[in-house]
């Protein structure tokens, strides 16, 4: 049984959630719906992502195809698949190499995270914007608004996958039997997507430098600061916590504190990405700038290079 010392928020936690709490953001599912009245779905692209995935193999082919398809027609939720697809692919080497303690549960741990994406997304898609978790709504209309720069495309959806997804994933997976094992593997994925956001991170500045745009960093330095609320170490054992309170705690206490916790937190960071500490003629000219740039092809080449 979870200690009820367990429950309550460490230091970190505590600055992280009242901090969220702090933030406003004036994003509505039915100002997002108003906004693309005059778009259609896009029957392509649900045909890539409406079935669940089946396998770790099936999650990597299809996020790589989703990525290509949504890079090819100038869409800029393809920018955070640049690094997840990556992300994916990566796991699936290490799991084929043997690198975890349990392969079959991290496999199913992949898969589920992997789901949470999908399910969004196509939530988004289908305009069912009221069932969208609301870090994925701001990332999302962000996008489709044109309302971001390529860097802050990356970021938003890096934070509603990491921040809040992650939580999510280790329910829907199960922490339980053998949790210390579960753990280590937990731990060895979080090492991955740590180096990859660093390879995000760096790619990004790479990309603008590429094209003619310096100081694009001061968007995400320190990173940590910008991405998450409790930094990228922080958000890994925030997970890991709410799953635990999710397991031990009864569901009715459980449950609703961890939601709570969670959409705070994500929604604060989503915030804060969304309101850089730029004056009004740097924003401009980071628009300027990406509209006689291809940003997000150069993005996606810098990131294979590093690969």
């Amino acid at each position: 049984m979870t200690p009820i010392r367990t429950a309550v928020p460490t230091a970190e936690e505590a600055r992280a959630l009242f901090a969220g709490i702090r933030q406003t953001v004036d994003v509505e599912a039915d100002d997002v719906a108003e906004s693309l009245a005059d778009d259609e779905p896009d029957a392509a692209l649900l045909d890539l992502v409406s079935e669940p995935f089946a396998s770790v193999a099936d999650v990597d082919e299809r996020l790589a195809r989703t990525e290509s398809y949504l890079r090819e027609r100038g869409d800029r939720r393809a920018v955070f698949l640049t690094v997840y697809s990556r992300m994916t692919a990566t796991v699936r080497d290490a799991i084929d190499d043997g690198a975890f303690v349990d392969p079959e549960w991290t496999a199913a741990y992949l898969v589920a995270f992997a789901e949470r994406y999908r399910r969004a997304l196509v939530a988004f898609e289908r305009r069912a914007f009221d069932s969208l978790p609301r870090p994925w709504l701001l990332a999302f209309a962000a996008a489709a608004r044109g309302e971001t720069v390529v860097a802050q495309d990356a970021l938003l959806g890096i934070n509603a996958h990491i921040t809040y997804d992650l939580t999510y994933a280790l329910g829907d997976v199960g922490i339980d039997p053998d949790r210390g094992a579960k753990l280590e593997d937990h731990d060895r994925i979080n090492a991955i997507l740590a180096r990859l956001v660093q390879t995000a991170q760096d790619a990004l500045v790479e990309a603008y430098d590429a094209v003619g745009i310096a100081g694009i960093d001061r968007l995400f330095d320190p990173l940590d600061d910008r991405l998450a609320l409790l930094g990228l170490r922080g958000v890994r054992e925030f997970a890991w916590r709410n799953a635990v309170l999710r397991a031990d705690l009864p569901k009715w206490a459980g449950e609703p504190y961890v939601d709570w916790r969670t959409e705070t937190v994500a929604t604060g960071a989503a915030a804060v990405l969304l309101a850089p500490e730029f004056d009004a003629a740097e924003s401009a000219r980071l628009r300027d700038g990406e509209a006689d740039a291809d940003v997000a092809n150069a993005f996606d080449e810098a990131v294979r290079r590093r690969m």
